[in-house]
C-alpha cells in the first residue's frame, strides 16, 4: 500500500483559484494518496478571532504534515501570512518542515521569499510535483 502524504498548502485566500487547480492535479495523480491539511478560505479557521488565534490553528493544522506546499507566484512576496505560514514550518517544530515551492503555470518569475525557504522549487506538473513531495516528505 502506498505512503498517504500529509500535505499543508500554503496559498493566499485571494488567489485560491490556484489552490483548486493544485489539488485537482493531485487528485488526479497516478499511485499517489495526500491529506490535505491546508487551510481554504471557507475553512471555520479563517474566522479565527485574532492573529495569534489564526497563527495557532495554522501551526496545529501543519503539525502532521510530511511536506508544506507554497504557490511561488510573486504576490507570495507580499502576502503577510504566507511568509508567516513559512516561519512556522521553520520554527515552530522540532526538525522544521520541508517547503516545496510550487511555480505557477506559464510563470518565470517566483517570489523571492519562497525561494529562499523551499528546499526545492518545481513547475506546475503533476509528475514534478508528487516526485518532489515524496523526495522531501518527512
Amino acid at each position: 500500500m502506498a505512503k498517504t502524504y500529509n500535505l499543508f498548502i500554503s496559498h493566499s485566500w485571494a488567489y485560491s483559484d490556484a489552490y483548486e487547480k493544485l489539488i485537482s492535479l493531485l487528485d488526479n495523480a497516478s499511485h499517489f494518496s495526500y491529506r490535505d491539511y491546508s487551510v481554504p478560505k471557507d475553512d471555520p479557521i479563517h474566522d479565527a478571532p485574532n492573529s495569534e488565534a489564526l497563527y495557532e490553528a495554522i501551526k496545529r493544522q501543519m503539525a502532521s504534515c510530511h511536506v508544506v506546499l507554497i504557490m511561488a507566484g510573486v504576490y507570495a512576496t507580499y502576502s503577510t501570512w504566507i511568509k508567516k505560514e513559512i516561519t512556522i514550518a521553520q520554527t515552530e517544530f522540532v526538525n522544521g518542515k520541508p517547503i516545496l515551492g510550487i511555480k505557477p503555470w506559464a510563470q518565470t518569475n517566483v517570489s523571492s521569499v519562497v525561494s529562499e525557504a523551499a528546499v526545492e522549487i518545481v513547475s506546475w506538473n503533476t509528475d514534478s510535483i508528487v516526485q518532489a513531495i515524496r523526495r522531501n516528505a518527512l
